[in-house]
């Protein structure tokens, strides 16, 4: 018999049950339940609460039949508790119909008494019980084995079923996320909400997703970050902002790349990237602290601390000693080609002077950044936004935070000089006539607000993603994505 054979028998099967329940009078899409109880707090304070009625709700994740008693298992979000019904506590009537109206998968809630069995199990002696939700399709038997991880990304329901570990990833989401909003709020940020349509997709390096608006029949693009619009809040006065929300990018799907992702942008006016080199090693090193209990991470056979002040090196200082390249190599586009003859490296866009240090910084540098790193003064070529260094206008007060070889971040002492902004706007625009499509568009209204006087503002972007990976261990992106993007089957 072919599997699908097997699945469609299982399902008229559990359908048979479902009419049975609704012909005993039950309903097996059930009403709301009272709960007074969760699994873990019963785990936890057994003895304490030993003989407590408790009404508990949940999914059905094991039976064990033995006549005229059944064990089963039943997972709520905290956790995994036992139950016993036997037909002496239940009735004949009610433990029958536990017998066979019930599968693994289903939704109950549970009435009775807490103990401990003589094995130590704690354990709620069933007294009545409810089918809430009867599961018409049988969970997975061999999930941990399942080699199609695909399946999992397109089901993530039922990986959340039957997988408690990747529940508890998306916990430590929710709670990074909310440490990161409490710290910002304690210190007087203000958490705001841009566009995600734009006319002009700018405040990083991406080619963006465009759609057409119909009333007003344009082009618009989904925002490929909130910088720019945040930086006008900062010109209108608000001093502190921040905002968390998704952003959209055009392009390839890795490990470490998703269409969509959530980001943390941050501005702080009278500030710069040393004040923000300060908030991401203490947001983040609290962040571990809140979520994980610890400051220390043990991963690839390394353990980091992220205890401040972490470590500080210049991008030319960390080009020279591992790729061998100083400043006067790579002087212009010209000298960009004899490094790339030179070192033989693979270019996926157009030979500048942009381009191959951020290939040098990719392939040389940024794989020996495992201890908590800001990776620093970066050439302003590849920093568009980035206010320049005054006692070497070629550098840029900008900064990214690396932990594992991991990028976390990207943030600036921000440009506010309009001038100078739009001579980095209009060599960004040749950037794109030699082929770079990533390259900065122009945006005159970003100028015209400069022009109105924006403070010295320090800058900074996390990505949630690259965070919530590096505090669990994990290595892809799509496993700290709920629902990340997938091919059509």
């Amino acid at each position: 018999m072919q599997p699908e054979s097997r699945l469609d028998q299982e399902i008229e099967r559990r359908r048979a049950k479902l009419e049975l329940a609704r012909s005993l009078g039950m309903k097996p899409f059930g009403e709301p339940y009272e709960v007074t109880a969760k699994a873990r707090t019963i785990a936890e304070k057994c003895d304490e609460m030993a003989g407590q009625e408790v009404r508990i709700a949940g999914r059905l994740t094991a039976l064990r039949g033995h006549g005229k008693a059944t064990f089963a298992d039943l997972r709520d979000r905290t956790g995994r508790i036992q139950l016993h019904a036997r037909i002496d506590v239940l009735g004949e009537e009610s433990y029958r119909n536990f017998e066979r109206l019930l599968d693994i998968g289903d939704l109950i809630g549970a009435e009775g008494a807490v103990f401990r069995t003589k094995r130590g199990e704690p354990t709620v002696e069933v007294s009545k019980w409810t089918l809430l939700t009867k599961s018409l399709r049988p969970l997975p038997e061999k999930w941990h084995g399942l080699t199609d991880v695909d399946l999992r990304y397109r089901q993530r329901y039922v990986d959340l079923i039957v997988n408690p570990e990747v529940q508890d990833t998306f916990v430590k989401r929710t709670k990074v996320i909310s440490y990161i909003r409490h710290y910002l709020d304690e210190r007087g940020f203000l958490e705001v909400q841009t566009p995600v349509l734009q006319t002009v997709a700018g405040g990083a390096h991406a080619r963006p997703f465009v759609t057409h608006h119909n009333a007003l029949d344009i082009d618009v693009c989904m925002r490929i970050a909130t910088e720019l619009y945040l930086k006008r809040l900062i010109v209108g006065g608000l001093e502190r902002v921040y905002e968390i929300g998704p952003d959209f990018r055009n392009e390839g799907i890795d490990t470490k790349h998703n269409p969509e992702f959530y980001m943390l942008e941050v501005y702080q006016a009278y500030a710069d990237y040393n004040d923000m080199m300060r908030l991401v090693e203490e947001m983040i090193s609290g962040c571990a602290q809140e979520v994980l209990g610890t400051v220390k991470l043990s991963a690839e056979g390394h353990t980091i601390d992220l205890t401040p002040p972490w470590n500080r090196l210049k991008v030319w200082e960390g080009m020279e000693q591992w790729a061998g390249v100083r400043p006067g190599d790579l002087r212009d586009n010209r000298d960009a080609g004899e490094i790339v003859r030179k070192l033989n490296l693979k270019m996926d866009k157009g030979i500048t002077k942009g381009s191959v240090i951020d290939k040098l910084l990719d392939e040389y540098v940024e794989p020996k950044l495992i201890e908590p790193t800001f990776l620093m003064d970066y050439p302003v070529e590849i920093s568009p936004l980035a206010k320049r260094i005054e006692s070497d206008p070629s550098l840029t007060y900008r900064f990214e935070p690396f932990v594992l070889t991991r990028e976390l971040g990207n943030a600036f002492s921000e440009l506010n000089d309009p001038m100078d902004q739009k001579e980095r706007f209009l060599a960004q625009a040749r950037e794109r006539q030699l082929g770079d499509e990533e390259a900065h568009p122009y945006d005159e209204d970003f100028i015209t607000a400069l022009e109105y006087g924006m403070p010295p503002t320090g800058g900074l972007g996390v990505g949630i993603e690259r965070l919530v990976m590096l505090l669990t261990g994990i290595d892809s992106i799509r496993d700290v994505m709920l629902f990340p993007m997938m091919r059509p089957r």
